[in-house]
């Protein structure tokens, strides 16, 4: 989805005009999203990690 097809609840418009601080903040956000680690992405590496170093221990 872009920031064409939305249009901002605060002020009605749409949120590529950037009418409101509303509208300039969920645009900004659109075009420079941050990296984020979802909670089951960093279980997943967790869990793999703990299974490495259960077999390199194994190995031992």
């Amino acid at each position: 989805m872009c920031c064409e097809d939305l249009v901002c609840a605060r002020c009605a418009g749409p949120v590529a005009e950037g009418r409101c601080p509303s509208c300039r903040a969920a645009r900004q956000s659109m075009h420079h999203p941050s990296f984020t680690i979802s909670p089951q992405l960093l279980i997943a590496l967790l869990t793999v990690l703990i299974a490495l170093l259960a077999l390199a221990g194994y190995r031992i």
